[in-house]
């Protein structure tokens, strides 16, 4: 029920997710506004917690919301993940308290896929907006989910992870900033490795696989990269629809800039992941298109069946703070 293009285009993906990919979805809603949904089985929830709603009380007083429900669904075994594009604050929220925090974490994170050119994975960015205010082990373990992360998701053996900073040197940043360094260079990250401090032109540039922060920060430089992109893009397109000239070198070119724009596109990415909780949660944007919802519904299934919640609460070494 939630995101800007809903209720229409997450049916249209799950449908699509059904007849293209054979997943089993669970639509979790208002059953007369859904529209056709074909043969997909309804989970009904009378209430719809808005894009712009207080997250923690809305989950705790709309029981019956569509987010509650699909949570209930996830902790009960009815279904094996849940993915929305709705209020990402009471998104979050609705895993945390149905589903539960796995049993050292001390808080979950939002694990974002930040895109790099010319890489077949990108950068895994966390926390992008789950905690606001956070501690120096907070980071550590959000070090250990997001190495998991990357290695069951995209194949990274042997994950790199950086420290978002103002500056490579150990000296530079904020006072949490310069404890998560000193901690994470004597932490277990399993097969990954401690790179240092990066700076927010590395999160596309390849040199690292995952990058740790707190949640505001990640959340902002999320926020920038996507209005950079867009903006970017933008100057692009009305670039190649100046006069005949231009729409000519445009029709040279597209061929060789359609690949880049798939790589950047979020819609191919499926959504952002909340690791740290007792079951799989996908993040979808909010301006999220069927297409986007038939990746993240193919997200939430694979990291069931490579069992990453099992392997995010393993690799987590540092009980709750």
């Amino acid at each position: 029920m939630g995101g800007d293009n809903a209720p229409a285009a997450i049916v249209e993906g799950a449908r699509r997710a059904v007849d293209e990919l054979g997943l089993k979805v669970v639509l979790v809603g208002r059953r007369d506004e859904l529209g056709d949904v074909g043969d997909l089985e309804v989970l009904e929830a009378s209430q719809v917690i808005a894009m712009d709603a207080d997250a923690a009380s809305s989950v705790r007083t709309m029981k019956d919301s569509s987010l509650v429900r699909a949570a209930e669904a996830v902790r009960d075994g009815r279904a094996g993940a849940m993915v929305s594009a709705g209020n990402t604050g009471a998104t979050m929220a609705s895993a945390l308290l149905r589903m539960g925090r796995l049993s050292k974490v001390a808080r979950p994170a939002i694990a974002t896929p930040i895109p790099v050119p010319g890489s077949p994975a990108p950068t895994v960015l966390l926390d992008a907006g789950a905690n606001a205010e956070c501690k120096p082990e907070w980071l550590v373990q959000f070090a250990q989910m997001g190495a998991v992360f990357a290695a069951r998701r995209y194949g990274v053996t042997a994950p790199r992870v950086g420290l978002l900073s103002i500056g490579e040197e150990p000296s530079k940043g904020t006072p949490l900033v310069k404890e998560a360094h000193e901690l994470l260079q004597d932490s277990d990250l399993g097969a990954a490795r401690f790179v240092g401090n990066v700076e927010g032109r590395d999160l596309m540039g390849g040199e690292v696989d995952v990058v740790v922060t707190d949640g505001f920060t990640g959340n902002v430089a999320l926020k920038t990269l996507e209005g950079g992109m867009k903006t970017l893009i933008g100057a692009i397109l009305a670039a190649f629809d100046r006069d005949d000239t231009t729409r000519a070198a445009a029709e040279a070119l597209m061929p060789a800039l359609l690949p880049l724009y798939g790589t950047l596109d979020p819609d191919a990415t499926g959504g952002a992941m909340l690791l740290g909780v007792k079951g799989v949660c996908v993040i979808s944007h909010g301006s999220s298109s069927a297409t986007a919802i038939v990746n993240a519904l193919a997200v939430a299934q694979r990291s069931v069946t490579d069992g990453l919640v099992d392997a995010v609460g393993a690799a987590v070494t540092t009980g709750r703070a």
